[in-house]
């Protein structure tokens, strides 16, 4: 089923009209990638209180969420006031993923449901899911549409987000794109890598524009580069897309969306903290993740991949620098917070840019023989299920 979404007028200076997912108006056309053990809670709070949009949890396998796991059911919780509430899923059969999207909705556990096929790892494509898994065209088909029909009853919209295909001979997004507009999916959003080319080189704008100019009923959201408010705005101008997902460049830098929020409205305006309002940023995401997780231990260790990215290019000292990525406890926090510099002001570049690894070019893992046809042997389908039937916990 083929379905128009009617477009809300945009306000005066705004960049874009408002985003439109199903029956959700996202005022701000920017979204939250889900990325995992990065977009918990605690960081999307921070992300809300800086600025505006749709905000994704981690990904949650499918076979892990019927299974009612401790640490999916964790996933997939949401503050009282995160309105609207965003999960992604994550599986590689149909009939898990059309029971865990089921769950979330007839439970009432969010009010968006995204569906993982962009994911790079050799985990997950080893075993024919994420970036690869729309290479079986008849299998992407299945699960979309099992999902779009356990959601529908109860008004949840479902998303794709996508690579471009496996690599450059094996492309499979334009196609994918037209599937998922067909049987009812709400909005496409383009990874504009491949999965070889995993988070390296420069993302191919380009097939953003050319998914945009193909699927033409639902919006189609551009992913991929976006270090900054000034990059989205180029992406829009270049692509011609309907909004941006939003990834590595906010590690470290919650406010990024304020910047966007500015931007999007026509504004100029841009978060240009010194070192004293990072490290009160730090603080609170600190304290908001010993809420999350009720566990002092547990969320300071799960802080300190966070420091590398909040103090990119500030002058803080190696061995400043070092002991917060050991930190174990809030006061130690406090000890070594206290040590910065709080009066240094921005340090312009070296703040920006690239976030995290990039990592190079790599051949993704894939089962045996995956290539040789784009239709789903009665083998592949029985070694997808016991895969399926492998993942848990979260």
């Amino acid at each position: 089923m083929t379905m128009t979404t009617p477009a809300v007028p945009a306000r005066p200076g705004a960049v874009l009209p408002p985003l439109r997912i199903g029956p959700l108006t996202i005022d701000t056309p920017v979204v939250l990638a889900p990325m995992a053990g990065v977009t918990n809670a605690a960081f999307r709070r921070l992300c809300r209180e800086s600025g505006a949009g749709l905000y994704v949890a981690e990904m949650v396998t499918s076979r892990a969420l019927v299974e009612r796991g401790e640490e999916s059911m964790r996933i997939i919780s949401h503050e009282p006031d995160e309105r609207p509430r965003s999960v992604q899923v994550y599986g590689v059969d149909p009939a898990t993923v059309g029971a865990a999207v089921r769950l979330i909705a007839s439970e009432d556990r969010a009010d968006h449901v995204d569906l993982n096929f962009g994911c790079p790892v050799p985990k997950v494509t080893r075993r024919g899911g994420g970036a690869v898994l729309p290479w079986k065209r008849d299998l992407f088909r299945a699960i979309i549409t099992a999902a779009v029909e356990a959601a529908r009853p109860y008004g949840v919209p479902v998303t794709v987000k996508m690579r471009k295909g496996i690599d450059d001979d094996h492309l499979t997004y334009l196609e994918a794109g037209l599937v998922a507009q067909e049987v009812g999916v709400a909005a496409v959003a383009l990874h504009a890598r491949t999965a070889a080319d995993y988070y390296s080189g420069t993302a191919d704008w380009d097939a953003i524009a050319q998914l945009k100019q193909t699927v033409t009923d639902i919006p189609v959201l551009g992913n991929g580069d976006i270090w900054s408010a000034e990059d989205a705005l180029a992406m829009v101008a270049q692509t011609g897309c309907d909004g941006v997902v939003v990834g590595r460049g906010c590690q470290g830098r919650p406010w990024l969306f304020a910047d966007l929020a500015a931007a999007f409205s026509g504004s100029d305006e841009r978060i240009t903290p010194g070192l004293g309002y990072v490290a009160t940023i730090v603080r609170r995401h600190a304290e908001l993740m010993v809420e999350h997780f009720g566990d002092e231990g547990k969320a300071l260790r799960e802080m300190r991949k966070h420091m590398a990215w909040y103090f990119k290019g500030y002058v803080v000292g190696g061995e400043t620098r070092a002991a917060l990525g050991l930190v174990s406890t809030m006061a130690e926090l406090d000890e070594r917070l206290g040590r910065l510099d709080l009066e240094q002001g921005y340090p312009g570049a070296g703040a920006e840019g690239q976030r995290g690894r990039a990592g190079s070019p790599k051949r993704p893992l894939l089962p045996y023989g995956w290539l040789d046809s784009r239709d789903l042997s009665d083998e592949f389908a029985k070694a997808l299920h016991e895969a399926e039937l492998s993942v848990s916990g979260g």
